[in-house]
């Protein structure tokens, strides 16, 4: 069966509330997993926009929130995590507006798509410091036991 992420604020490509979003209150949604391998030992989570600034023609993907070393059996996020109701051992890297939270889609013209991935690790992450999701990415290299990914759309 594997690794599985889901939300119960929103389906697989469905919208996603404008409550989790820069024309809301801008609060993480919230996720839950299941089916995490045998071996894990944590758990990161990337959220991005692979559409901006225009889904007709994009130019970046642009970082949303960055977490890792969520414990493997925590089953998932509340809705509004913030770094102190996040699990201790949990991390939290930079987005793309240089914020250590999750900053939600604010898309500028367009339906955008927002990729919601979580990722077991065979290993629990030393602090990396607050990086960004390429940080992250390099130091999960080699580490991934599964992956899962639950896709969200906004449009303002």
């Amino acid at each position: 069966m594997g690794l599985i992420l889901t939300s119960i604020a929103f389906g697989a490509s469905a919208a996603i509330p404008a409550v989790y979003t820069c024309d809301g209150a801008n609060i993480s949604p919230p996720l839950s997993w299941s089916g995490v391998p045998a071996g894990t030992r944590s758990l990161a989570l990337i959220v991005d926009d692979p559409d901006a600034p225009d889904p007709a023609a994009p130019k970046r993907t642009w970082v949303h929130w960055v977490l890792y070393d969520l414990p493997p059996d925590s089953g998932g996020l509340q809705k509004h995590e913030t770094a102190q109701s996040l699990p201790a051992s949990a991390h939290q890297g930079v987005n793309d507006r240089k914020h250590d939270r999750y900053d939600g889609p604010c898309p500028p013209v367009g339906r955008h798509r927002y990729f919601f991935k979580l990722y077991a690790l065979d290993v629990e992450l030393p602090d990396l410091d607050k990086p960004d999701k390429q940080k992250l990415e390099r130091a999960m290299r080699g580490h991934v036991l599964g992956s899962a990914e639950l896709i969200g759309t906004y449009q303002r």
